[in-house]
């Protein structure tokens, strides 16, 4: 680093996306993508609107907050557009972590990272037993809190009752509720928002709406809420979407039928593969999100990684206390989750005679 660089951030220890290499083609079930493409009519929508991409987008994204709320069944002053939902997740550790933010200590590995970087104390909760979250840990926090639920890489999921529990308990804190894998089998805490004003819902459109690369979020709560996070995004950049971002995201919702249907065969094939690993003696954690987290008693998580990625197939492997024997396995279509434990068979087989 440089000699100017602020003395708060040299001992930041910045967050590590899922690899992306070009070297090769590779079967990707490691950045927890959608295996199925956007529909043409979300292509469509983009190549139109990218004919004006030499005009500002709408800092407001009318359009899209407009049919979000009609799909959503919310007040279009309940839900405000981010460029995905860790913009509106760093906005919430600023915007409501004056009295420090508590979160999982095994989940989305940006949480700790936003709040060091909104200077925001932190608070990592232990998982108990089987990687769960224990709701009643939450109650009578003092803080602010963040959950990912399904969380993080353990696709374990808290029920709405769950979670109105924790909600109910921190009358004087927002609960920040990431539902980031929530369309693919768990039950969304949405209407809740309509019963307490401290409850922030985010959302992605990066898996369930196989928009990645696109950048959409959002954002839901009650209009004051909302309200204090758009503040902070008017001052921070109120072009957030992108033209071409919006379009996308509006034509997704209005073929919303489709990207469900895409995240419910997602679903079954997670559990096909769940099945399987688990007669393969491996552990794997209940998910209820677009991934497995699973380990093997005969080969440790990074030789798993390693030996998959020699095969062409991509994992993602966590160096972390806890956790290093598992990989996080996202799931693709069943084709390459053949060809994937067609892989993994290979390497057991080959790790047994050795």
């Amino acid at each position: 680093m440089s000699r100017f660089f602020h003395s708060r951030y040299a001992s930041l220890k910045q967050y590590t996306p899922g690899e992306q290499p070009r070297d090769k083609a590779y079967i990707k079930l490691n950045t927890n993508e959608s295996p199925y493409p956007p529909s043409d009519r979300v292509v469509q929508a983009v190549e139109q609107a990218v004919k004006n991409a030499h005009l500002y987008c709408d800092p407001s994204c009318t359009l899209l907050r407009r049919e979000a709320a009609r799909v959503y069944q919310v007040d279009m002053d309940e839900v405000l557009c981010f460029n995905g939902s860790d913009e509106v997740l760093s906005f919430a550790f600023s915007a409501f972590g004056e009295d420090g933010v508590a979160y999982p200590a095994l989940s989305y590995g940006f949480y700790p990272i936003f709040a060091r970087m909104n200077l925001v104390e932190g608070l990592p909760i232990p998982l108990v037993g089987q990687m769960r979250i224990v709701p009643e840990d939450y109650h009578q926090m003092g803080k602010a809190i963040v959950i990912a639920n399904p969380n993080a890489p353990t696709g374990q999921f808290l029920p709405p009752e769950a979670v109105e529990g924790i909600v109910r308990s921190n009358p004087n804190h927002v609960v920040v509720i990431d539902e980031a894998y929530i369309d693919f089998g768990g039950q969304s805490a949405l209407p809740l928002i309509k019963k307490y004003e401290n409850l922030l819902l985010t959302r992605t459109f990066s898996k369930s709406h196989s928009l990645a690369g696109a950048r959409v979020g959002f954002g839901f709560g009650c209009k004051e809420l909302m309200r204090d996070i758009d503040t902070l995004r008017c001052s921070v950049n109120p072009y957030n979407v992108s033209s071409m971002g919006q379009a996308a995201g509006l034509a997704a919702l209005e073929e919303n039928g489709y990207y469900m249907a895409c995240c419910k065969a997602v679903a079954q094939t997670r559990e096909t593969v769940r099945n399987q690993l688990l007669n393969l003696g491996f552990s794997v954690t209940p998910s209820l999100a677009n991934f497995l987290f699973a380990s093997h008693p005969d080969i440790p998580g990074e030789k798993m990684y390693q030996r998959l990625r020699d095969k062409g197939i991509l994992v993602r492997w966590f160096n972390q206390e806890g956790i290093r024997d598992f990989v996080r396995i996202s799931i693709g279509s069943p084709r390459q989750m053949e060809d994937f434990m067609t892989a993994v068979q290979t390497i057991l087989q080959e790790e047994r005679h050795a």
